[in-house]
């Protein structure tokens, strides 16, 4: 059974999380790598600001970028949610589902890139551009989103692509 918990703001909070090492003039910056930074973006989020949340949330975000770039499986995400229960309330609007437990940040940024898989398959993934370490989700239609920003890396790689067409024709 396929059950998603998770909602539009924890998407967000995962995307975020995900793009927190972008590179910046060839040199990757980490968003998150100070403790005031860090604690800062965490209670942006919704998130408890405390030394073990911020470490959790560190390792989560490496563990979750290496799974969506498809370097180590998702095995490796179950530590962040072993501790997770899922208590079900109903309202007025129907059946929802609660976090209890281990309902932290990085438990909240693994159970939405689950949702991903399950509702999107294959939307989450890294920039085309390989000189960039962002990640986008793909919500066009025909699912052909290859660049985290059409403004900046796709405009970067078709004008690569153009200055090599424009060379090969001249030599």
């Amino acid at each position: 059974m396929d059950l998603v918990a998770v909602g539009p703001s924890d998407e967000a909070l995962l995307l975020d999380l995900l793009n927190t090492t972008p590179v910046v003039d060839g040199i990757v910056h980490d968003g998150l790598a100070n403790s005031t930074a860090a604690k800062a973006w965490m209670r942006a989020h919704g998130i408890a600001a405390t030394k073990d949340e911020e470490a959790s949330l560190l390792e989560a975000r490496s563990a979750l970028q290496r799974v969506v770039r498809g370097e180590i499986g998702p095995k490796a995400l179950n530590r962040f949610v072993a501790d997770v229960r899922l208590r079900p309330v109903v309202d007025g609007d129907g059946l929802d589902w609660r976090l209890e437990g281990g309902a932290t940040g990085a438990a909240r940024a693994v159970l939405a890139w689950d949702a991903l898989r399950i509702s999107s398959p294959g939307r989450l993934r890294p920039c085309a551009n390989t000189e960039c370490q962002l990640f986008l989700i793909d919500r066009s239609k025909p699912n052909t989103a290859r660049w985290c920003s059409m403004a900046i890396c796709g405009n970067r790689m078709k004008a690569r692509r153009h200055y090599r067409r424009a060379r090969a024709v001249d030599a």
